[in-house]
C-alpha cells in the first residue's frame, strides 16, 4: 500500500504543480513506486481537468472569457512542463538539420526562436480547441481527452526505447499487468464520462502516438522525456479538434 501511495504522490508532484509533501525516508526511485507513478498518470489529467472545469463554472457569467482563462490555467496546473517539451524538441530537430548534436541541444537551458514560435502555435491551437469545447459545454468530453492523452503517454513509455535514464527506469518498472489494468480502468472511465463511441479515440490516440514517436525518432535520432510531452500536447490538440468537428 505504501508503494501505491508514494506512486500516487510522486505522479502529482512530477506532472503537476499541486502541492505534495514527502517524508525524508520516502524512496520514489523504487521500481514498485515508479510502476504506480506511470499507472496513475491518467488520473493527473482527470484531476487537473476537474479543477479547470470548476474554474470555468465559477466564471460562467462570462462564458467566452471563462473558457479562455480556464484553458490557460490548465497550462499552469501542469507547470507548462509538456509545453516546454515542444520547445526543446523543435530546437533539437532544427539543430540536427544544421549538423549540430541534437541530444546536446535538447539538454541546454537556452532556447531558439524556432522552438519558441512552434510552442506558441501549439499553445494557441490548444487554447482555441479547449476553449471551444468548454464554451459549448463539452466538459465531460474534455475530461475524457485529458485521460486519453495520458494513456497515449503510457503507451509510448511502454513500447518505446529512450535515451533517458529516468524514463527508461519508468518504462522498465511499468509492468504489463499495470499497463493492461490501466487501459481497462481508464477506458471504462472514459466511457462513463463520454459515451461508447468516444472509446474509438483511445486506439486512434495510440496510433497517433506511435506515428509521432516514429517521426521524432527519425528526426532526432533518439527519444527522451521531452518526446513524451510532445506526444501529450499533440494528442490533446488533435483529439480536441476532432471532437470539435465531429461532436459540436
Amino acid at each position: 500500500m505504501s508503494n501505491i501511495i508514494l506512486g500516487l504522490k510522486f505522479v502529482f508532484s512530477y506532472f503537476s504543480v499541486l502541492p505534495v509533501s514527502f517524508k525524508k525516508d520516502d524512496d520514489v526511485s523504487k521500481k514498485e513506486v515508479l510502476n504506480y507513478t506511470v499507472f496513475f498518470l491518467p488520473l493527473v489529467g482527470l484531476v487537473l481537468g476537474i479543477i479547470t472545469i470548476l474554474l470555468f463554472s465559477l466564471l460562467d457569467s462570462i462564458p467566452l472569457l471563462a473558457s479562455i482563462i480556464a484553458t490557460c490555467v490548465y497550462f499552469v496546473l501542469y507547470g507548462f512542463i509538456h509545453t516546454e517539451a515542444i520547445l526543446d524538441v523543435v530546437d533539437a530537430i532544427y539543430a540536427r538539420h544544421s549538423g549540430k548534436d541534437a541530444y546536446k541541444i535538447i539538454k541546454e537551458p537556452t532556447v531558439g526562436a524556432i522552438g519558441v514560435l512552434y510552442s506558441l502555435i501549439f499553445v494557441v491551437l490548444k487554447i482555441v480547441g479547449f476553449a471551444y469545447l468548454l464554451y459549448h459545454g463539452y466538459l465531460l468530453e474534455l475530461l475524457a481527452i485529458l485521460i486519453i492523452s495520458r494513456l497515449s503517454v503510457q503507451f509510448t513509455i511502454y513500447f518505446s526505447k529512450f535515451k533517458s535514464s529516468f524514463v527508461t527506469l519508468m518504462a522498465d518498472s511499468f509492468t504489463p499487468k499495470s499497463f493492461l489494468t490501466s487501459i481497462i480502468v481508464f477506458s471504462f472511465l472514459v466511457f462513463l464520462l463520454a459515451d461508447f463511441s468516444f472509446l474509438l479515440f483511445i486506439p486512434i490516440a495510440f496510433l497517433l502516438a506511435l506515428c509521432i514517436t516514429v517521426f521524432l525518432k527519425k528526426a532526432l535520432g533518439f527519444l527522451n522525456g521531452d518526446v513524451l510531452g510532445f506526444v501529450l500536447e499533440s494528442i490533446e490538440i488533435l483529439i480536441a479538434f476532432g471532437v470539435c468537428f465531429l461532436w459540436v
